[in-house]
This record gives structure tokens, C-alpha cells and sequence, in this order.
């Protein structure tokens, strides 16, 4: 038995190192340097390709332009203060229940206020509180230099612009904007009749329009008398197109504040807004492309 067991170990160290044939795992010390010279050249000659593929990929990529837009959803509507579960709760009597909610919408403002546009090199007057046209601003390229943008002023934004935006009134404002997309026109309804009736009312050229409304029919007449500012409501189309963070770093939304004038207290209400575009669409399974939803709870104690 230990005889075995000797000619078991020998044969192992043998496999191992066997000095007569000078051989380590069984293979000669030129057989390992070929054998790690094939995989060196193999996988050498596989990242070349590698690098090679994608550096051609990049030749065919624009730093400053998507290659590939077709299948860009349309822009989804954001809103600030951003709801917590899609629920804004808070008591009008109660300051530090909606401090957070003034806090986020002073840093959202703060790059509206005037005396952070006056840079002529940075920033333009696009015809002030008046919709016009596209702001064409050349291609989408590095020769014209970084574009300008148009100036928006926080004042425009009325009641909403600065205090507690209502919140202390329990008339709350909440400040919308239209997420950015590079170069993207959008387009506004081609008449008003594509607009909800009490929206038509708001209806004007070169404006995509938005209109906030109860969601369930039960909340009808518990929300009323909301008011819109900046640009009665809508988004200007002098404002588009954006150019990206590249050419356009200093690039302003447009803004729309909305204001809740009259709403039951003590009660959860359930409020949808969307914005009307030709080129605008809406999905089920995104709640944010052109819309949004959320549910508001003022406490009156």
C-alpha cells in the first residue's frame, strides 16, 4: 500500500515538473511560449477590431447632432414642486409642511431672474412677452459658435414668480415646463377644436397651449378658477429649437405657472394637465410624455 501511494505522489510531481524532459505541466518551456504567443496575437488582433468597429462608429457620430431621432417619443411635460408619489400634501397654516416645496421652486427660479440674463453674448430678447416664430440659429454644428437664448423673465410668471407662490394662501402654483429635446419643433394645433372647450378660450398662434383640469369627474367642482401665466398659458415657439448643451448651455424653458384659486380643502383631488401640439402625443405607458397627473391635498388646519 505505501508503495502505491509513492507511485501516485511521483507521478503527480512528474506532471507537475519533470526534470528529465524538462517539461512543466507536460509541456516543454517553447511549447508554453508559442501556446502564450498565438493567444497574445489572437486577442490582440480581436481588441484591434474591436476598437477599429467602434472608432468608425464615432467617425459617423456629430458631437453636436443626434444621429438618430426617429424614434423620439414626444416631449414629456414636467412639473416643479415634483410630487412625492404624485401626491403635493400640505397645510396652508403650517409653514415648515411646505418649505421644501418654496425651496425647490426658488433654485428653479433663480436662473430667471434678470440680473442673471444681462450677458448680451449669452442672451437675447426674442419679442419679450409676445409669441413669435422658430428662432432659427444655423446648423447644428460648432462653426457658428455657441447659440444665444432667448431671455425669460420670472416676473412674467405673475403671483407665481417669488413669496410662497400661494402656498400660504392655500392657492397653491405650480411652474410646468416642456422636457428638452435637441432640435425639436414642436408644433401647435391647427385650430382650436382639437383643444377641450374651456382651453379654446386661451387658444393663440405660435403657442403650444396647456390646460390643467380635475381628473375624475367627481372633483369637477372642487377645483376651479385656475389661472395660467406666462404667456397665457403655453409655450412660445420662439423658444425652440433647443440646440443642445453644447451649442445652447444657457438655454432658458419656457415656463407656465399655474395657479389653484379655489379648491376644497381637507380632500384628495386628483388633477391632469397636458399640452396641445400637432406633433404632441400621449401614452398610457408613460404618464409623463405631453401630460401628467397628480393629487393634491390642502389642509386648512
Amino acid at each position: 500500500m505505501p508503495a502505491a501511494n509513492k507511485d501516485t505522489d511521483g507521478g503527480w510531481r512528474s506532471f507537475v515538473w519533470n526534470s528529465e524532459r524538462k517539461e512543466f505541466l507536460g509541456r516543454t518551456g517553447c511549447s508554453w511560449f508559442k501556446i502564450f504567443a498565438f493567444y497574445v496575437v489572437f486577442y490582440g488582433c480581436l481588441a484591434g477590431i474591436f476598437i477599429g468597429t467602434i472608432q468608425a462608429m464615432l467617425l459617423t457620430l456629430s458631437n453636436y447632432k443626434p444621429t438618430y431621432q426617429d424614434r423620439v417619443a414626444p416631449p414629456g411635460l414636467s412639473h416643479t414642486p415634483q410630487s412625492d408619489k404624485g401626491e403635493i400634501q400640505f397645510s396652508m397654516n403650517d409653514p415648515t409642511t411646505y418649505k421644501h416645496i418654496v425651496k425647490a421652486m426658488d433654485d428653479l427660479l433663480a436662473k430667471y431672474d434678470p440680473n442673471n440674463q444681462e450677458d448680451i453674448t449669452k442672451y437675447e430678447d426674442c419679442g419679450g412677452e409676445m409669441a413669435g416664430e422658430y428662432k432659427e440659429r444655423g446648423a447644428l454644428d460648432g462653426e457658428g459658435g455657441m447659440r444665444r437664448a432667448c431671455r425669460f423673465q420670472r416676473d412674467w410668471l405673475g403671483s407665481c414668480s417669488s413669496g410662497e407662490y400661494g402656498f400660504n394662501e392655500g392657492k397653491p402654483c405650480i411652474i410646468v415646463k416642456l422636457n428638452r429635446i435637441v432640435y425639436f419643433k414642436p408644433k401647435p394645433p391647427q385650430n382650436n377644436d382639437t383643444l377641450p372647450a374651456e382651453a379654446q378660450l386661451n387658444f393663440q398662434n405660435n403657442v403650444l397651449p396647456m390646460y390643467c383640469t380635475n381628473k375624475r369627474e367627481e372633483d369637477k367642482h372642487k377645483i376651479s378658477n385656475i389661472k395660467y401665466y406666462g404667456f397665457n398659458g403655453g409655450f412660445p415657439l420662439q423658444y425652440y429649437p433647443y440646440y443642445g448643451k453644447l451649442l445652447h448651455p444657457n438655454y432658458l424653458q419656457p415656463l407656465v405657472a399655474v395657479k389653484f384659486n379655489n379648491l376644497t380643502y381637507d380632500e384628495d383631488l386628483r388633477i391632469e394637465c397636458k399640452v396641445f401640439g400637432a406633433n404632441i402625443d400621449y401614452s398610457e405607458k408613460d404618464r409623463y410624455q405631453g401630460r401628467f397627473e397628480f393629487k393634491l391635498h390642502v389642509k386648512s388646519s
